[in-house]
This record gives structure tokens, C-alpha cells and sequence, in this order.
């Protein structure tokens, strides 16, 4: 028996389908998707009707050596994971004794065993790793305190807020950096 056009363009409808099928399912990821290992946050305040923001990824302890290791004494930190932790600030601020005109910059710390230096550069939108010392509007000292018990997940938060002044407090492992931040 000899097979029909439309026999053909079926069979090969079909085997087209049995092909690309699997493509299609490891394109858009078969099966549940994991959540991402330092899922993305967001810290925001609001201080005499003027908005703070802070963008930035969450990483978790994962059973590792954090502060002293992972996140090594005397070299900038990004501050989270991934991308550029970002700062927005509708308002003109103090930042400890560091004056910083509204807007946009990215947050890096500079970890220690003694005092940490908040630092707000002025250079935004790049990768993480990414960082020049000269594109710095400053750095500022920050208190620390312990945790007990330790913190698995890195959190950015404000606290202790009222009327014009706040406290941004970096969290993670036994260890809580905060320095005061005032409206102008």
C-alpha cells in the first residue's frame, strides 16, 4: 500500500512534534522551579514623607563560615549577592556624619572584626563585583553587635524609626552593623 500525501504530512507533523517537544520542555524548564539560592528583597522606609530603598539579594548561611570566610576582613563586600545592592533616597540625608544628596547609588560595606565602614558609591546598575574606590560619595563607620542566635538568611532592614530618623541595620550570622540615618 502506498501512502497518501496527507499520510505523509501527518507522519512528518508527528515526528516534528516528537522532536521538538522535548525542546520546548527543557526551554521553559520541565518540572517545578527552584527558588533562586539568594532570592531578590527590598528594605524601605519612609522618613518626612520622603522614600529610602534598598535593593539587594538575600543569601543564606548554608552551613558556611560567613563573616572572616565567605565574606572576607578588609575587602569591600557587595553587601548581599548577584547584582549591585542599590540605594534610593527621595531625601537628603546623614548617613552617620556622611551627607548624602537624594538619589541613586549602590551600597557596599567594608567588613572587619572590629568596625565595619558603610560605603555609598556613586556608580550604579552594575554587576555586583563591580566596584571602583573613586566613584565613592563616602564611607562611614558603623556600630556592631552580636546575634544570638545566628542568622541564617542576610537581611537589610530599618529600624527603630521615628519622624526623621532611622537606624539601617545589615544582619547575618552572629553579627548586626547598623549607623543612624536622618533627613536633612
Amino acid at each position: 500500500m502506498k501512502p497518501t500525501r496527507t499520510g505523509l504530512v501527518l507522519l512528518t507533523v508527528a515526528l516534528a512534534a516528537l522532536v521538538c517537544l522535548p525542546l520546548a520542555r527543557a526551554q521553559r524548564g520541565a518540572g517545578p522551579q527552584k527558588p533562586p539560592l539568594s532570592p531578590p528583597e527590598t528594605a524601605s522606609v519612609s522618613l518626612d514623607g520622603k522614600t529610602i530603598t534598598i535593593h539587594y539579594s538575600a543569601p543564606s548561611m548554608r552551613g558556611r563560615k560567613i563573616l572572616g570566610g565567605l565574606v572576607p576582613y578588609g575587602t569591600v563586600w557587595r553587601t548581599g549577592a548577584n547584582a549591585a545592592t542599590s540605594f534610593t533616597t527621595e531625601a537628603d540625608l546623614k548617613i552617620g556624619d556622611l551627607a548624602v544628596p537624594a538619589g541613586k547609588y549602590t551600597l557596599y560595606t567594608l567588613p572587619s572584626a572590629g568596625t565595619w565602614k558603610l560605603v555609598l558609591n556613586k556608580q550604579t546598575g552594575q554587576w555586583g563585583l563591580t566596584y571602583h574606590e573613586e566613584q565613592d560619595l563616602g564611607r562611614v563607620d558603623m556600630e556592631k553587635k552580636s546575634l544570638e542566635p545566628a542568622q541564617e538568611v542576610f537581611t537589610i532592614r530599618f529600624e527603630k524609626t521615628h519622624g526623621k530618623s532611622t537606624e539601617l541595620h545589615l544582619k547575618w550570622e552572629n553579627t548586626d552593623v547598623y549607623v543612624p540615618v536622618v533627613v536633612e
